[in-house]
């Protein structure tokens, strides 16, 4: 830096901050040394191959693993010692595949997500930062700043590090990333602070921005240390180690079905041990050993058909689709499970600003004073405001205070334009709003009143009612105007003017310290507020009619935050407002117990900080609930972590994203809702597949301990059950995942985390259509054993031939096929053929179908199939449609019967 440059600089300094030197070289290179850089520490990714390797820990996932194991055991004692074919490894090869194929979905769906968010941690840390250093103004990276770093702040500019304020002229931040407050007003006199701030209002915070004013502070803390810091390295450190109900439900489900597969295994071996002794045979123990064997590989294989290979592939499948079309609800998923889990969600801790309201400053009301007054205050809105509009787009946005932009939106709105209002008059004096007189002044010369030198005056109601003669007596009573808007929660402002004679000198042009203004006339009040979502009353009451709490969490006022609660219809007339609302302060100082048991009632935390919402949360999580949050600011992440299912707003901080698991695009509640509709619709298709998939299983399972007792070799063949355990049950699970979401979904409570996933409905469905189906196949078997099925007539021969077991498989196939509709019409209270919006399933459903018959007409010996006849599919459809013709009668029947209970008089 050239010397004139640097004399430049001390000059710059001088006049604006006397004996502020700021650091030397040295003092830098220590400040680093023990306090770091001024960089947040990004959170630590895990090892893609481990990410892949836990998806294997779903106990699932497991119990296949150990079939699998158990079936490659089998199949090479049949292939080395019993001299089978290569085709005793399709079995066991099916189940690797669909352990493969589940996990290889969920993690690159995952994957692909994760890459999607991975832009959201980019935090640039080139931005410059101007400094003071040894008397020198410069810029430095905002990596550079140090503990101790003198840093000027000008409107606009975004605070780099944490500090204490030096100077501050008419300063004012955005601190909405921390406590969701747009505007907080800073001084660095800490005897001016206002008591009820979320922070000291002498201190500053890294990454919130200057609204406006401009300031001097002293770095106090960086990187890690810092505010936001420290919200990020909790955020980090805690991990997510989430159990969703949908985890808990399939693991219980997991753990009947091992139940149920190893007490069957251990009758099976129980049973032909206790047929062998019985039998009377010598006792031959070559013999006896061959049998065990046998009856242990008929064990093994009764593992293998009765464990559903499909239902994890089902989930991701579900998980998956749900994920990829619910971005077009405005949802877009980062984790799979928070798709379904949201459907099982039972409170919503949502923040106000930009979820509830608009995030947008507008001026609901203006009411004037004084007759032919309009154009006074129109002009006194347009040229005592340091506000203007951005016209670049369609729709002009405020730059600059946002309280001063709503007017200026509002002058728009009327057609007003507030360019041409402050070309019009001359400015002679400015008085700048501050914080300590809570008003500011122009002096014009007017255009409204031609010729005339105008005094406007624009702030608190109280302090600019406060300097106005009294107004008419059949005036409007201001006090009682105020009192309404400050019950809704609304910002208030007073307008007032006066005017001067030509040659009174000004009351502001050069003046410094006590302003003496008086005898103004009240021109109007105005109140502006943050108005809420049009859509988001319907939205919140929609979800609370599907059972779930909500609750406000915001850095907002009670007041304030309590008239919001009102006007979504959370809060009403009934409530009690001292047990429902509560500030961040009173929740920090209720003991762990005492917070979990009031933590129900409450509906609104005013004044909350980062940790009063995860606390409140853990509160929540501590008495069972299922807790969805969403944020969009740093101070949500901690939230957001901890909670079941994170919702960040698209408008958010990186930070929140990082944390949430759900980035709702258009900020708003209502597609809050739509998530979980969609949670508890595709919970319902995963009881759909599970109630298919589990009826093959029962199927699969009778036809395993029939054999191993009656001694009859299978109808089927390995692959024959490899095309309906894997090939048949992913096409279904796609089916059925397919299915769209209704909204009769939201009609219901949230179901119980402790309810089983089979219900007790389904369970009636499955084994006792199962049982029918395998009555059913039996009786078929043996009439397609006993007699010729092309001439009905009796065949001597009990030797099965080519074409008789290929009807057999294929009329197996067709049953399930058919009771596939019955799985699709569950819990819809339709009819199965009811399929509007189901072009997906139909789709799927036709491909299945295609699929039999391309297996039938050209498997051959790999299938171990024979092409059919026309006249023999006729038959096959006709005979297992009533499958589906049964369903509909019941289903039928129970609708009647509920119109009727529901139609009796009580």
């Amino acid at each position: 830096m050239n010397e004139k440059l640097k004399t430049e600089n001390h000059r710059n300094v001088m006049e604006t901050s006397e004996q502020i030197k700021g650091l030397t070289k040295t003092e830098i290179e220590e400040s680093r040394r023990l306090h770091g850089r001024n960089i947040l520490s990004p959170s630590k990714r895990e090892k893609t191959w481990k990410q892949f390797l836990r998806k294997f820990t779903d106990p699932l996932i497991v119990i296949l693993l150990v079939a699998g194991v158990l079936s490659v055991g089998i199949a090479a004692y049949e292939y080395i010692s019993l001299g089978k074919g290569a085709e005793v490894f399709f079995e066991p090869s099916g189940i690797f595949i669909a352990i493969l194929l589940a996990t290889g979905l969920a993690f690159v769906f995952e994957q692909k997500a994760e890459k999607e968010f991975e832009q959201l941690n980019k935090v640039s840390d080139e931005d410059p930062v101007e400094v003071i250093r040894d008397y020198n103004v410069t810029t430095v990276p905002r990596h550079d700043v140090v503990v101790g770093d003198i840093v000027r702040l000008t409107t606009g500019c975004e605070v780099p590090a944490d500090g204490i304020l030096i100077e501050s002229t008419d300063l004012s931040a955005d601190e909405s990333t921390l406590t969701g407050e747009p505007v907080t007003a800073k001084n660095a006199d800490s005897s001016k602070a206002d008591p009820d701030a979320t922070f000291p209002s002498n201190h500053l915070y890294r990454g919130t921005k200057i609204m406006e004013g401009h300031g001097i502070m002293k770095t106090t803390a960086v990187g890690d240390n810092t505010e936001a810091g420290r919200v990020v390295t909790a955020v980090n450190t805690a991990g997510k180690n989430i159990v969703t109900p949908l985890d808990e439900q399939l693991t219980r489900l997991s753990t009947v079905i091992a139940r149920i597969a190893y007490i069957a295994s251990g009758a099976i071996i129980i049973g032909r041990t206790i047929l062998f002794f019985a039998s009377g045979q010598e006792m031959d123990w070559t013999h006896a050993a061959t049998y065990f064997l046998q009856s242990f590989m008929i064990a093994v294989a009764l593992i293998a058909v009765s464990v559903p290979e499909g239902l994890p592939m089902a989930v991701t499948i579900s998980l998956a689709l749900s994920m990829r079309r619910m971005i077009k609800t405005n949802n877009l998923v980062r984790r799979l499970h928070a798709c379904e889990t949201m459907g099982a969600t039972t409170v919503i801790c949502t923040d106000k600003t930009g979820t509830l309201t608009q995030n947008r400053m507008q001026v609901s009301e203006i009411h004037a004073f004084t007759n032919n007054s309009t154009d006074l205050l129109y002009e006194n809105i347009a040229v005592n405001s340091t506000a203007s509009l951005d016209r670049s787009s369609a729709t002009p946005k405020a730059v600059g205070n946002p309280t001063e932009g709503a007017l200026l939106l509002y002058l728009n709105s009327i057609g007003t334009d507030y360019n041409e209002l402050r070309d019009k008059v001359k400015v002679i004096a400015e008085l700048p709003f501050s914080t300590e007189r809570k008003y500011m002044a122009t002096e014009v010369i007017s255009a409204a009143r031609p010729g005339v030198r105008m005094i406007y005056v624009k702030g608190a109601p109280e302090i600019v009612m406060a300097m106005c003669k009294p107004v008419d007596s059949d005036e409007s009573d201001p006090s009682a105007l105020l009192l309404d808007y400050q019950n809704k929660a609304m910002r208030t402002l007073a307008f007032a003017c006066k005017e001067f004679p030509a040659t009174a000198p000004s009351p502001i042009a050069d003046r410094r310290g006590e302003i003496n203004l008086s005898d103004l006339k009240l021109i109007a009040v105005a109140a502006i507020s943050d108005p809420v979502r049009a859509d988001v009353p319907e939205a919140v009451d929609t979800v609370r009619n599907a059972g779930i709490d909500i609750k406000i969490v915001t850095g907002d006022t009670p007041a304030t935050a309590t008239e919001i609660g009102r006007q979504i219809g959370l809060i009403d007339s009934d409530t009690d407002v001292s047990q429902a609302v509560i500030t961040g302060n009173e929740l920090a100082a209720l003991p762990d117990e005492a917070l979990r048991r009031r933590v129900k009632e409450l509906k609104v935390i005013a004044r909350a900080r980062p940790l009063d919402k995860q606390r409140l949360v853990e509160s929540l999580q501590a008495n069972g609930e299922i807790v969805a949050v969403t944020g969009d600011g740093t101070n949500d992440a901690p939230a957001l972590r901890a909670a079941h299912v994170g919702l960040s707003m698209g408008d958010g901080t990186a930070v929140a994203k990082e944390a949430s698991d759900i980035t709702i695009i258009d900020n708003s509640f209502a597609s809050i809702g739509r998530a979980v509709m969609w949670g508890r619709s595709l919970y319902i298709n995963i009881q759909r597949f599970i109630l298919f998939q589990m009826t093959v299983n029962v199927v699969a399972t009778l036809v395993v301990v029939a054999g191993a007792f009656l001694s009859q070799q299978s109808p089927l063949s390995v692959t024959q059950m490899l095309w309906v355990n894997l090939i048949m049950d992913t096409f279904a699970a796609m089916a059925l995942s397919s299915l769209p979401p209704s909204q009769d979904v939201m009609k219901d409570a949230p179901r119980s985390r402790k309810a089983f996933i089979i219900t007790p409905s389904m369970w009636s469905f499955i084994i006792g259509v199962g049982i029918v189906m395998f009555t059913a196949l039996v009786i078929f078997l043996w009439l397609i054993e006993h007699y010729d099925i092309a001439g009905l007539s009796p065949d001597p021969s009990t030797t099965l031939t080519p074409h008789e077991l290929t009807v057999f498989f294929t009329v197996f196939v067709m049953l399930q096929f058919w009771n596939m509709f019955n799985a699709r019409a569950f819990a819809t209270h339709r009819s199965a053929f009811h399929l509007s919006e189901c072009r997906g399933f139909l789709i799927i459903s036709g491909i299945i179908l295609l699929g039999q018959i391309v297996i039938v007409e050209l498997g051959g010996q790999f299938f171990n199939v024979v092409p059919l006849s026309l006249r023999d599919w006729v038959t096959i459809v006709a005979i297992t449609s009533p499958v589906l013709l049964i369903g509909e009668a019941i289903r039928l029947f129970n609708s009647r019967k509920s119109r009727k209970r529901i139609n009796q008089p009580h």
